[in-house]
């Protein structure tokens, strides 16, 4: 194990829009600075995240759909092979290296910086999160997979499963929102989630790009032990979604949770031998079954979506 969380150094070049961040950088760190001339590229929905490591394995996030996953807004990376080398990798330079490290994971030596593409980005975008009682759960993932059916590339829409945020242990069904255009656009886009049912929490408004990066952040504490795991869908039918609803039901923790994060827009419009990343088909949503805890170890897993087995 390699701990490069002292490598923090960044810099943006807003002419070329361009950043360059060492290993050790976080998405919160990276967003920080390069908001300060209203620039971003794909990063993570969770702001403590580290920005190698998601971008190593694809790079999920809020403008995906606009700019498409961080992989596709790396421009070269200098990385330490096993054998001692530090090489230089881009489409240019070790193209074949550069291909697996978009999207294959870390198995190609150590990353020590990174080199992304930066797009024009708030300061202010319209995101937030519209939260049902459980008892909806149904409607609500109904309505999240006709939203889905057509958005454009500036809006990036997720669903979950979850417990409410204020530690009381209540299960909810939310949809979680990004807009990245002009305010008068995101505010049309998201009208109709915050008219949909009857919402027992709406936070659905401008926020800065950082805020909304950090909106999650509550529910991955540091320190936290983990149980993920994730499948791809083609089509989020009524029996999956029974099926999640099922599983929610027993799940003990009140840090457990269910997410879908739908991939179209420019993420879904790059090959899909063009990177080590091939899940590119257009309306794909992604279940993630998140399960956390501080005390008791976990010792197995239950069958269905991951559910844990404690003691």
């Amino acid at each position: 194990m390699i701990d490069l969380s002292p490598m923090r150094g960044l810099h943006v070049d807003p002419k070329a829009r361009t950043a360059r961040a060492q290993g050790g950088v976080t998405w919160a760190e990276f967003n920080r600075e390069t908001q300060l001339y209203g620039l971003a590229t794909t990063g993570g929905v969770v702001s403590s995240t580290g920005i190698a490591g998601l971008t190593l394995g694809g790079g999920l996030g809020w403008l995906m759909g606009k700019y498409g996953l961080a992989v596709d807004n790396r421009l070269s990376v200098d990385i330490v092979t096993a054998d001692g080398r530090v090489l230089r990798a881009c489409r240019d330079e070790h193209a074949d290296l550069f291909w697996a490290v978009r999207g294959a994971g870390a198995n190609f030596g150590v990353v020590a910086s990174l080199e992304y593409q930066l797009h024009p980005v708030g300061p202010t975008v319209t995101g937030g999160l519209v939260a049902h009682p459980i008892e909806s759960a149904r409607e609500v993932l109904r309505f999240y997979r006709d939203v889905t059916a057509s958005l454009p590339d500036e809006f990036t829409v997720f669903a979950g499963l979850i417990h409410a945020p204020d530690g009381s242990g209540a299960k909810l069904a939310a949809i979680v929102v990004c807009h990245c255009s002009p305010l008068g656009v995101g505010e049309a886009a998201t009208r109709s989630m915050k008219a949909f049912g009857s919402p027992a929490m709406d936070t659905v408004g401008p926020l800065t790009y950082c805020q909304l990066n950090a909106m999650l952040d509550a529910a991955y504490p540091k320190g936290a032990l983990n149980y993920w795991k994730s499948n791809f869908l083609v089509q989020l039918s009524d029996e999956v979604i029974d099926t999640m609803i099922e599983c929610f039901a027993r799940c003990p923790s009140p840090m457990d949770h269910i997410l879908l994060e739908h991939l179209h827009g420019a993420a879904t419009r790059v090959g899909i031998g063009d990177t080590a990343f091939p899940h590119r088909r257009t309306a794909t949503t992604v279940p993630c079954c998140l399960n956390g805890w501080t005390g008791p170890t976990l010792i197995g897993a239950s069958p269905g979506l991951g559910t844990p087995i404690r003691r």
